[in-house]
C-alpha cells in the first residue's frame, strides 16, 4: 500500500510476502519498485481504513468494555478494568479477541498493561499474538522496546537515533533537561504516559445510533446517595426515549467523568430487551459502590449500547390457567455479578455425542428438539473421551474389565453395542468411521458409557482403541 503527501510516496503497509523480500513500512515507493521487480502497489485509502477501524471499535464496545476508543491508524484501545472477568480473565479475553479477528480474516496482536502507552507499544512490538503484563511490571516490560514505540513523530525518532538512542530504557535513563531543551516536552510526556505517571484518559467512542442521555454538574458530586439519585433520573430519561422508538435495552453503560479528567464505566446487561425503569435502576444501583468519585464527578452519561425492538404489551384481566415463570430478572442479577457464565444446554440434531448439545441463552425460546430416548445417555459427558485399557472379544462383545485413570473395574453387566456412524459431511476422516458404544456396570453398580473406535473388524473404520465418554452418576 502506497501513501502520498505532495510529491512524496512511501509504503504505508506491506503484506507477509513483501516483508520477506525486505520491504518495510516507510520505504520510498520508488526504492521499493527498484528493489523488487513487478511489485504490485495499491494506493492507500486512509479514510476507508479509518471507517473500518471505527466499525471494529464499535463492535468491541458492545462486546468487551464500556470504554473503547480509536487508536489510529491501526489500533483500538480499551479500558478493561472491571470488565475482563466477564470474559474469564485477561488472558482468555485477549485470546478470544485475537481469535475473533482471525475468524474474520484479520491478523491482530493484543496486549494488556497498566497504561495506554505501554499497551500501545507492546501490541505493536511483541512477537506473540497476546501479552499480559502483571500490575506494577510495566517498566520491566517496556525497557527493551524501540524508541519508535513511544508514539513520537518521525523527526524526533530520527534525531534520537542519530544521538545513539535505541530503546525506551536508554531514553528513560537519560537526564530529561537536555532532551527537553533539544526536542521539546513531548519525549518526557510520552515516557510518563507509558510508565503510568501521567493519566491518559480514554474518550469512549459513541455511535449516532446509540441512545444516550447525560447530566453535567456545575458543582461536582461524590456522595453515593447523590450518584444514585441522578442515575435514577437518567434511567427515566433513557426509558422515555426507548419507548418513543419502540426499543428495549440489552446492554447499558454508565460513564462517569471525574474532574481529574479520568473516566470510569459500569456495564449492566439483561437477558432480553427491557425498558422497565425500576429494574434498570436496581441493576445500576447495585453497582454504584464500584464507583470511585475521586475529587468529584462532573458528568454522568447513560448509554444504551445494545437495543432490540420491544413492543408494548397489554395484559387482560382474565383467569390465567398457567402462569409462565420469567427467570429474566434472576439471570440479570447473576450475569451482572460477573462470576458466572449463564447458559442453558439445548439439543442438536446429531448422533455424535459431543456434537449433540449446544450452549444457548437461559431465556432463549424452545427449539422443539429433544435428545433420542431409545438409548440412554450419561448424566456426565467428558470434555474429551479418555483412553482406557480393555479386555474384550472382538467384534461385538462387551469388555470383561477395563482400566480407567489407573484403576481396574470388573464389568458385571453390559448393554450394547450401539453403533454410531461418523458424520461424513463434517470431515472426510469420518466417511467410514464408526463407534460402538456400551453401557457397562461394575461390581458396585456404577454405570459407565464407553466405546470402541471402529467396528472391530475393518481397521479403516477406526483405531479399535477404547475410550471412556461418560458416567451415569
Amino acid at each position: 500500500m502506497v501513501a502520498k503527501s505532495g510529491s512524496k510516496r512511501w509504503l504505508s503497509a506491506v503484506d507477509a510476502n513483501a516483508a520477506k523480500l525486505g520491504l518495510t513500512i516507510g520505504m520510498p515507493a520508488a526504492k521499493a519498485q527498484a528493489f523488487v521487480r513487478g511489485l504490485n502497489m495499491v494506493d492507500a485509502d486512509p479514510a476507508g481504513d479509518l471507517a473500518v477501524l471505527e466499525r471494529i471499535t464499535l463492535w468491541a464496545l458492545t462486546r468487551y468494555s464500556p470504554v473503547v476508543a480509536l487508536d489510529p491508524p491501526d489500533g483500538i484501545v480499551m479500558d478493561t478494568e472491571g470488565a475482563d472477568h466477564l470474559q474469564g480473565g485477561e488472558g482468555p479475553m485477549l485470546s478470544g479477541l485475537v481469535n475473533s479477528f482471525r475468524a474474520k480474516g484479520l491478523a491482530a496482536r493484543a496486549a494488556v498493561a497498566d497504561s495506554w502507552g505501554a499497551a500501545h507499544a507492546l501490541a505493536r512490538s511483541i512477537g506473540n499474538d497476546t501479552s499480559v503484563v502483571a500490575p506494577g511490571q510495566t517498566v520491566d516490560a517496556v525497557t527493551d522496546l524501540p524508541i519508535a514505540s513511544l508514539r513520537l513523530n518521525a523527526e524526533v525518532v530520527t534525531g534520537l537515533r542519530i544521538l545513539g538512542f535505541r530503546t525506551v530504557g536508554e531514553l528513560a535513563a537519560t537526564p530529561r533537561a537536555p532532551l527537553t531543551l533539544r526536542f521539546g516536552p513531548e519525549i518526557t510526556r510520552r515516557l510518563d504516559q507509558m510508565f503510568g505517571r501521567v493519566a491518559e484518559p480514554i474518550d469512549p467512542i459513541r455511535s449516532p445510533d446509540f441512545v444516550e442521555v447525560s447530566r453535567s454538574f456545575a458543582d461536582p458530586i461524590g456522595a453515593a446517595e447523590t450518584i444514585a439519585k441522578y442515575v435514577s433520573l437518567l434511567v427515566r430519561r433513557l426509558c422515555r426515549v426507548l419507548q418513543a422508538r419502540g426499543l428495549g435495552v440489552r446492554r447499558t453503560d454508565l460513564i462517569v467523568h471525574r474532574v481529574d479528567n479520568t473516566v470510569q464505566a459500569l456495564r449492566a446487561g439483561t437477558a432480553k430487551p427491557v425498558r422497565d425503569i425500576a429494574w434498570l435502576t436496581k441493576l445500576l444501583h447495585d453497582r454504584i459502590e464500584r464507583i470511585d468519585p475521586g475529587f468529584g464527578i462532573e458528568k454522568l452519561s447513560l448509554a444504551a449500547i445494545m437495543v432490540e425492538p420491544l413492543e408494548d404489551r397489554q395484559f387482560a384481566c382474565a383467569l390465567i390457567e398457567e402462569a409462565k415463570v420469567d427467570i429474566g430478572a434472576f439471570v440479570d442479577i447473576l450475569g451482572n455479578r460477573g462470576k458466572f457464565r449463564l447458559y442453558r444446554v439445548a439439543p442438536v440434531a446429531s448422533d455424535v455425542a459431543e456434537r449433540s448439545l449446544q450452549s444457548i441463552s437461559p431465556v432463549a425460546e424452545e427449539q422443539g428438539q429433544s435428545w433420542p430416548l431409545n438409548w440412554p445417555r450419561p448424566v456426565r459427558l467428558m470434555d474429551r473421551p479418555e483412553p482406557i485399557e480393555v479386555m474384550a472379544l472382538l467384534p461385538d462383545h462387551p469388555p470383561v474389565w477395563f482400566t480407567w485413570r489407573g484403576k481396574r473395574y470388573r464389568v458385571k453387566q453390559a448393554d450394547g453395542p450401539e453403533r454410531i456412524f461418523g458424520e461424513w459431511w463434517q470431515r472426510s476422516s469420518e466417511w467410514v468411521a464408526v463407534r460402538d458404544y456400551f453401557t457397562v456396570a461394575d461390581e458396585t453398580g456404577e454405570r459407565y458409557w464407553i466405546y470402541r473406535a471402529g467396528d472391530g473388524v475393518d481397521p479403516e473404520t477406526g483405531s479399535h482403541r477404547w475410550f471412556m465418554h461418560g458416567t451415569f452418576t
